[in-house]
């Protein structure tokens, strides 16, 4: 019998934030997947090694996880004062699911760093050494977001001394700025309200905040959940019970936030929207053993994604977290302590990170012009993937 040949195409694997996936150059795909459609999905499920029956996606890049089972596709912008377009596809890793709902703010970090060494930027809009702002155009939910990339003689500096926690080594910092960050257009606050009273029958009737800013994103308070909103990984992904309820909420929630029609189609949206639980703030120990003190805090978030307790904070639900916290009223802001506030610190199951938002409203609506956090990128291995021709 006769096997089809292995293909290899120019990738390179990227760690951006507390994530970690595989990047290409558009026009380095094969030319059926440079398009989207079935062979772009089935190309990136074999790269990333899903569907995976046993949950490790040992034959692909992946890394079983949420945050290490992403792909990004870049090329030069299309779009009138921006540099680079990028695609962001969240690949299940039991499924043979490509998620293109929403966007991964921890890869953003990188994508700044890739479009320059590869060329996607202008030579001319990139400094000796200084600061290159590299104008992205994120387009699955068609936002612009500016990332300020350090240069050092012409190339990009990816060593440094800023420390993100959920990162285990130090790195140069990449400021991120999401500009006008609802996602996705409409309004800021679907329903039309800061806090709602959400009925998911056979759980209970919650009070949520559901917001469109970086991703759309459900906020329940961890004291109705019967959590503490100090919960680490292991205290809730290994109950299957909870991951089934928060599943339910999320189905939902994303009904109630007109993204989906019936909860049925939940199933086909994983990647958004993101459930998250928050609490006034508390002491607790670190997935790292760090010990965080309530006094360095402003509130507890814990957010999961693709089912599952999120290792750390993903990027886009810290803009979310950013602008709920910054409207006076919202369960966010509540956790924090009520009030106006331009920026907090929220504990997370790795430790702490700050973000920070401005909101105005006119004519009853709530608006952002930007959320801004920082984070690092590194590259960590470039050269070719290799798979199976006949994959797609």
């Amino acid at each position: 019998m006769v096997h089809a040949p292995q293909i290899k195409i120019p990738a390179t694997y990227m760690r951006g934030g507390t994530s970690k996936g595989v990047f290409f150059n558009l026009t380095d795909l094969p030319e059926i997947a440079q398009v989207a459609g079935e062979a772009r999905d089935k190309l990136l499920l074999r790269v990333i090694g899903s569907p995976d029956p046993y949950g490790k996606q040992t034959d692909g890049m992946g890394g079983a996880t949420s945050s290490t089972s992403k792909t990004v596709i870049l090329s030069k912008s299309e779009q009138p004062g921006h540099d680079v377009d990028y695609l962001f596809g969240q690949v299940a890793i039991d499924k043979a699911f490509v998620d293109w709902s929403g966007n991964c703010g921890n890869l953003t970090a990188a994508v700044g760093s890739f479009a320059i060494s590869s060329g996607l930027v202008d030579a001319d809009r990139i400094p000796e050494n200084g600061i290159a702002t590299v104008r992205i155009w994120q387009a699955n939910i068609k936002k612009t977001i500016i990332a300020q990339v350090p240069i050092i003689n012409g190339e990009v500096q990816e060593t440094g001394d800023f420390e993100l926690d959920g990162v285990t080594f130090p790195a140069a910092e990449v400021e991120v700025q999401f500009v006008d960050p609802s996602a996705g257009g409409g309004s800021m606050f679907p329903t039309g309200s800061l806090v709602d009273e959400l009925d998911v029958p056979g759980v209970g009737t919650f009070q949520a905040t559901m917001i469109n800013a970086g991703i759309p994103t459900i906020f329940l308070n961890a004291e109705a959940l019967d959590y503490q909103g100090t919960e680490l990984q292991a205290d809730v992904n290994g109950d299957e019970k909870a991951l089934k309820m928060f599943e339910t909420i999320r189905a939902h929630g994303a009904v109630k936030m007109g993204l989906i029609e019936n909860v049925e189609e939940a199933a086909a949206r994983q990647h958004t929207p993101k459930v998250a639980f928050v609490a006034p703030p508390k002491s607790y120990t670190a997935s790292s053993g760090k010990e965080i003190s309530a006094e360095d805090i402003d509130l507890n978030v814990r957010a999961l994604s693709m089912g599952l307790l999120h290792h750390a904070m993903m990027g886009t639900a810290a803009v979310a977290i950013a602008t709920a916290a910054a409207i006076p009223g919202t369960l966010v802001n509540l956790a924090a302590g009520g009030g106006d506030r331009k920026a907090v610190r929220f504990g997370h199951p790795s430790g702490t990170l700050r973000v920070g938002a401005e909101a105005s409203q006119a004519d009853g609506e709530w608006s952002v012009d930007k959320a801004i956090m920082s984070r690092s990128a590194r590259v960590l291995m470039e050269g070719w993937v290799r798979i199976p021709e006949d994959s797609f």
